[in-house]
């Protein structure tokens, strides 16, 4: 008698051994958890860079190999040394990277880590004996042992070439320090007596290492600061303090006093750092002008001490500006997105830019590579 096809498969599937069916399961589930820590692993590998190439040596360009600038061009410094060790940080997806170096300060004595990110332009042949304007970048908090802007999370990189494509933005060198040496206190980015000196490796040291190192501009209409709350505080008070190195400033969500607790005991010194004083004395003194980016979202506190401060010394050769961001928290995200609604493009307006080879556009010889 014909069988159903179903009781046909049936007997066909004779039950498998016990061992057999065990061994099964065990060759199963033990496949599933190698499977399982090979991504788990592998995204833990990525994560610290196992699987990356962050941690190898890189080069922006050594002092020393590239031609002198040509005649006529705004005051170019080609870099001339020492020389810093860059290893890679992280690379972007258009192929650029940031790179972290170790600095010792001569002039303050301290010691902490740079992160840079150059914009693909300062590499083209075209530009090769062209100076960059330089964005010092500053994060918030305690801006120790890292600087937030070096991550590529917040999009800062990204601004920058997205604003350089649609012309609204200069290609920046970003350098982003360390803001603090240590996480106990808040320093102002200032000398403190009895303190680390701060104040003097933000003005001095970290730009002296970038002219060493990088083509920018000798005239201070190519450097200008940029910082979010503590940071966005001392790159203000660094633009009032030193307007003859520093032209314009992006500071976002700052405060425009001292308030660090060390100040304790030294009012004269603390008077010496605080941006609206320094904004006075430049009222008073006619100059040199200084040009000054606020930002503040609509979901945080502190636009009233912004317009106070625009209101009482946004004159004469103090230009200031107010982008508030609509929705905008007290945080490197919503900064980034005011950048990009108007503040890069203010401040790209009153700094110098690069110039490309004229040489270069004819397609003859423009010199090495970048």
């Amino acid at each position: 008698m014909h069988q159903p096809p179903y009781q046909q498969n049936q007997e066909r599937r004779r039950p498998e051994p016990p061992r057999r069916r065990r061994l099964g399961r065990l060759l199963l589930i033990g496949g599933a958890l190698f499977c399982a820590l090979l991504v788990t692993g592998g995204a833990a590998a990525w994560k610290f860079g196992l699987l990356s190439d962050n941690g190898k040596p890189i080069s922006f360009g050594r002092p020393g190999d590239r031609p002198d600038p040509l005649p006529g061009r705004p005051g170019v410094s080609m870099p001339k040394g020492p020389s810093a060790d860059f290893v890679r940080a992280s690379r972007l997806s258009d192929g650029t990277e940031i790179g972290r170096t170790t600095l010792v300060g001569a002039k303050s004595g301290f010691t902490g880590d740079v992160w840079v990110w150059v914009p693909k332009e300062y590499k083209d042949p075209r530009y090769a004996r062209s100076a960059f304007p330089v964005l010092i970048s500053l994060p918030g908090g305690r801006g120790y042992p890292k600087n937030y802007w070096m991550g590529t999370g917040l999009g800062l990189q990204k601004a920058v070439t997205d604003g350089v494509r649609n012309g609204s933005s200069l290609p920046f060198i970003l350098v982003m320090p360390v803001l603090n040496p240590d996480k106990k206190f808040y320093y102002d980015g200032s000398d403190i007596p009895g303190q680390p000196r701060m104040g003097t490796w933000m003005a001095e040291d970290v730009p002296d290492f970038v002219k060493a190192n990088f083509r920018t501009f000798e005239s201070r209409d190519g450097w200008a600061f940029m910082g979010s709350s503590s940071g966005g505080f001392v790159a203000l008070k660094q633009v009032m303090k030193h307007p003859e190195r520093f032209k314009a400033v992006i500071a976002s969500g700052p405060e425009t006093a001292p308030d660090s607790p060390l100040w304790h005991g030294h009012r004269a010194a603390k008077d010496a750092n605080n941006p609206e004083l320094l904004a006075r004395r430049l009222i008073e003194t006619k100059g040199p002008d200084v040009y000054v980016a606020f930002q503040i979202g609509t979901r945080e506190t502190g636009r009233d001490k912004l317009e106070r401060f625009i209101r009482r010394y946004g004159h004469g050769p103090v230009h200031t500006r107010l982008q508030v961001i609509e929705d905008g928290e007290h945080n490197g995200k919503s900064y980034v997105r005011g950048m990009r609604e108007g503040s890069l493009e203010w401040i790209s307006r009153v700094l110098l830019a690069p110039t490309p080879d004229p040489v270069a556009a004819t397609g003859h010889d423009a010199g090495p590579d970048v």
